[in-house]
């Protein structure tokens, strides 16, 4: 059975090098970035707020993940399920950028409400933050032509070895519409385009 060719993510898992394959465990990703992160099972090294998600999720849109308060032991623990990890978490800005052959091409920035889960985004936007592809990733320049890199207050949490889709369009906007919205706001000077996707139905781009 070949993978759908429109399906960027799995396309991308299937072309990848065996070797460079840790890069969709972002368990082993956190773990070489040097983050305080554990596969469950291990203890937390205090209590407090972690976010906890499955170590590898080729769909990607944040299935799994939550924010949850872990007092000591996570095994037991009721959001932390088998195939999931914990790690600290990040506070800052949601950044997402492309990098053409290591050059960065693409950058925009996600915001959310104050504790929307964290793939609920109220909008995604061009800005013109500078983030150098970080030396750890500077092997894979030469494999890809194409990869993109998310960030929390500067910091790496995902990779992918493909473009950001959302922004294909010639858009520099783009705000998703989800499933659960009773009632859907409309904004003038910008079209509606459909993208389903987990829990969103499309988007409005200019």
């Amino acid at each position: 059975m070949h993978p759908d060719e429109s399906d960027v993510e799995v396309l991308a898992w299937y072309k990848a090098d065996p070797e460079d394959c840790w890069i969709f465990d972002k368990l082993i990703l956190s773990r070489r970035l040097g983050y305080i992160c554990g596969p469950v099972g291990t203890i937390v090294p205090k209590p407090g707020e972690y976010i906890v998600r499955p170590c590898v999720n080729v769909p990607g849109m944040g299935r799994g993940a939550k924010i949850t308060h872990i007092e000591y032991d996570t095994l037991d623990h009721p959001d932390c399920h088998p195939g999931f990890f914990w790690c600290e978490i990040f506070r800052g800005r949601h950044i997402s950028v492309d990098y053409y052959d290591g050059i960065q091409t693409l950058t925009v920035e996600g915001t959310r409400d104050p504790g929307a889960p964290p793939w609920r985004f109220n909008k995604w936007q061009k800005v013109n933050d500078i983030l150098p592809l970080p030396e750890i990733f500077l092997p894979l320049k030469s494999k890809y032509k194409c990869i993109n890199i998310e960030y929390i207050d500067g910091k790496p949490i995902e990779v992918h070895l493909r473009h950001n889709p959302d922004f294909v369009h010639g858009n520099s906007i783009a705000i998703p519409v989800w499933k659960d919205q009773t009632t859907v706001e409309t904004y003038p000077g910008l079209r509606y385009i459909e993208a389903p996707e987990f829990h969103r139905v499309g988007f409005w781009i200019d």
